[in-house]
């Protein structure tokens, strides 16, 4: 039986923070890959905080475009990190499992998407 999980804002964003700290460790170390896991696990668990500090019900899901949905209800601003958000959600799966001719995405390119990530990370924090 696993352990009942967090309803409180704070505990969500301290380990978003965590996972922020480990995208850039891992960016500086060349693992695309590995931060780019990171990267959704940090903006899941700060758009899960940030919705349970305004009475959302907390459930189990992954999909950052659903929480961005729910979030947008309180916050209709946030609406600018879709496409970002939708980058940080291909990690997800893509770390967990093997793809056929999967590519690595060049540095540069992550940068991009993480800075915007980082910045909506940052407003809801």
């Amino acid at each position: 039986m696993l352990p009942e999980e967090s309803k409180l804002p704070q505990d969500w964003y301290e380990k978003a923070k965590k996972d922020m700290r480990r995208v850039k460790v891992l960016f500086e170390d060349g693992d695309i890959e590995g931060a780019g896991f990171h990267l959704q696990q940090a903006a899941e668990k700060a758009l899960k905080g940030f919705l349970l500090g305004r009475g959302w019900k907390l459930k189990r899901t992954h999909d950052l475009e659903d929480l961005l949905n729910s979030a947008i209800e309180f916050e209709p601003a946030l609406e600018k990190y879709r496409e970002s958000l939708q980058f940080a959600t291909e990690f997800y799966i893509e770390d967990r499992y093997p793809y056929f001719g999967s590519t690595v995405l060049p540095k540069d390119e992550f940068e991009i998407y993480r800075k915007k990530v980082f910045e909506l990370l940052h407003l809801l924090i």
